[in-house]
């Protein structure tokens, strides 16, 4: 029985191991704006880092409202000091982080100008504070028609990535 429970705290250790080692804070400016969820951070050292702003994602830049969301977070962020909370890495080298700049989460701000959904593929990757406070801020949005939710029936970001894949084909 012992030996299991070694083997199951060996197993849990060596699965949660590499986000513990993506985690970073990084603190720097806001010298890219690529998209409506995407910066690059310039650090004291001259790197670069890709962040992907956590817990939202932005229409693409050819839907509706795309360029608008990149105009806002690029208002918001570019060329300011900037705070990166990053917990983990995603599938392109990018790190995820929530992005303050004086003390605004930026991320956050997106979704309260109705300009990104709350990503809730990855709502259970984030603290259960700003998985609530994310949740509500599209509610007020959505009630408010802010920006996207102008539209009758806006397309989320990863259903049109889905479809131009599969047009693509």
């Amino acid at each position: 029985m012992r030996c299991f429970r070694t083997l199951g705290a060996v197993v849990a250790f060596v699965t949660f191991l590499p986000l513990a080692a993506a985690a970073a804070e990084f603190d720097g400016t806001i010298v890219g704006v690529a998209d409506g969820d995407t910066v690059t951070l310039l650090d004291a050292s001259k790197t670069q880092h890709r962040i992907r702003l956590d817990g939202i994602d932005a229409p693409e830049r050819t839907q509706p409202h795309g360029q608008r969301a990149r105009q806002s977070l690029a208002a918001l962020a570019h060329g300011k000091p900037a705070r990166a909370d990053c917990p983990k890495i995603d599938r392109y080298g990018r790190a995820v982080c929530r992005v303050f700049i004086d003390g605004v989460d930026v991320g956050l701000e997106q979704i309260r100008r109705g300009l990104a959904w709350h990503y809730v593929k990855y709502a259970h990757e984030q603290r259960a504070i700003d998985r609530l406070n994310y949740a509500r801020a599209e509610g007020d949005a959505r009630a408010t028609s802010a920006g996207l939710w102008s539209f009758s029936d806006p397309v989320p970001p990863w259903d049109y990535r889905r479809l131009q894949k599969s047009e693509a084909l």
